[in-house]
């Protein structure tokens, strides 16, 4: 072990991933980073594909790899489970379909101790598979589709964020604001870090530091994933009695004026509303298109072309979850409690090394 670099645990909560964990745990082990300076933990959510096959192979590898069981198969549970063994004096989490950069956890380090932040992260660059993946990362990586995420989007100078992806966080932290909320089956990263600058803490976003995730491939999976999204988006806010950023409810929004705009034409045959939203929608979605086509000239055509389809998807499934959270959330203001069950801080408390 270098005693000139702390220990660090990074945490994968995973379920199927046969198709990317050995890749992404492959990033891990090729990192620019002491092999002896950190441990690896993943927490399955009773896997039924080939991914236990592939980790049981991987553990005699790697001997600092350790693999327990997620019953509850929430990405949050999971990472409870697991952080209630971690050893390291950082922490992070990554997802079983990601990639870090090989200078990942020497940067991440470097920086959390130079500007003494409480997390600290990257941009996370999206890999595209296929012509609907293609335009489905593109959509996740623009102003237009996801309303100028920094984490997404990258940064050119490092800043203060909201949230991000993959972030390094000091341990101390959890032992001052605890766990991932277990009612969340989404959004979760987003709760804690909200709670943390609730709480005086700080994330900062740094260019030097990057990873790389494979976004969902078909419209399918990414309707249902924006769903979940603007779903339980609407339980953050309540447990945490505010928002991360406006653009939050722009979906909703957009969606209710919609609704609005059809009753009106259903009431008083008046169309001009319907009319203004639906042309002012498409009009943004065709100059964004037009500048991806700009920005991304090297990927596929038809996966521009297919981006204002793309777009509405993500709005409409993010509105339509927020709107169905507020309506299945409705009696759930007054309960602002976190749920971390499964975070034995006692035992974290006890096992740093």
């Amino acid at each position: 072990m270098n005693k000139d670099q702390p220990f660090i645990t990074i945490i994968l909560p995973i379920r199927n991933e046969e198709k990317y964990i050995k890749g992404t745990l492959q990033s891990i082990y090729n990192q620019e980073f002491n092999k002896n300076n950190f441990e690896v933990i993943i927490s399955d959510g009773c896997s039924n594909d080939g991914t236990i096959h592939i980790l049981d192979s991987l553990q005699k590898i790697y001997t600092n790899l350790k693999v327990i069981n997620n019953p509850e198969k929430l990405v949050s549970s999971g990472f409870n489970r697991a952080l209630s063994i971690a050893k390291g004096s950082h922490i992070i989490r990554v997802d079983g379909h990601s990639k870090l950069d090989p200078k990942f956890l020497n940067n991440c380090i470097k920086l959390s101790m130079e500007k003494n932040v409480d997390c600290v992260g990257g941009a996370t660059k999206h890999v595209p598979v296929g012509v609907i993946g293609t335009s489905i990362s593109i959509a996740q990586s623009t102003k237009f589709g996801v309303g100028g995420v920094a984490f997404r989007e990258g940064v050119k100078e490092g800043q203060y964020v909201d949230t991000l992806a993959f972030g390094a966080y000091q341990r101390k932290i959890f032992i001052e604001i605890g766990g991932y909320d277990e009612e969340l089956y989404r959004n979760q990263d987003d709760e804690f870090n909200l709670r943390l600058i609730q709480n005086g803490g700080n994330i900062w976003l740094d260019p030097s530091i990057n990873s790389f995730y494979y976004p969902r491939k078909s419209l399918m999976t990414f309707f249902n994933q924006y769903f979940q999204y603007g779903f339980y988006k609407v339980r953050v806010i309540q447990k945490r009695r505010t928002y991360g950023s406006i653009r939050h409810f722009v979906p909703i929004l957009f969606v209710l004026s919609l609704c609005f705009s059809f009753i009106i034409i259903k009431t008083h045959n008046f169309f001009l509303p319907s009319i203004i939203i639906v042309f002012s929608y498409v009009f943004l979605s065709i100059i964004s298109t037009i500048k991806a086509y700009l920005d991304y000239s090297n990927n596929s055509l038809l996966s521009i072309i297919l981006l204002p389809a793309t777009y509405a998807i993500m709005h409409l499934a993010y509105g339509l979850g927020s709107l169905f959270g507020l309506i299945y959330f409705a009696f759930k203001w007054k309960d602002t409690d976190l749920k971390d069950i499964n975070f034995n801080k006692r035992n974290f408390k006890g096992s740093e090394i």
